[in-house]
């Protein structure tokens, strides 16, 4: 049985808030907020499969200090944007 939409933003915006690295807790959960309900569900899929990456990778691909794979490089390329709009 498919997840229930609610049901699967509510746990990507949980596992978006409990990551290994602080800094990615705080990236990463108003990430979620701000972006994940108007996402449809190929983005969700990513989303979903990006979290299951190494935190300290993430955080290397966020910060722009190494380069994300490519199957990521949208979606980390709007984390950057969200995260500049936040701070802007």
């Amino acid at each position: 049985m498919p997840e229930v939409h609610e049901h699967r933003l509510k746990r990507l915006q949980m596992r978006s808030m409990r990551r290994g690295i602080k800094e990615m807790d705080l990236i990463l959960s108003a990430y979620a907020e701000a972006r994940l309900p108007q996402m449809d569900d190929a983005g969700l899929t990513l989303y979903d499969q990006m979290l299951n990456e190494n935190d300290h990778d993430l955080y290397l691909w966020v910060s722009g200090q190494t380069e994300a794979p490519e199957k990521y490089s949208v979606l980390v390329t709007d984390i950057r944007g969200q995260l500049a709009e936040a701070h802007g």
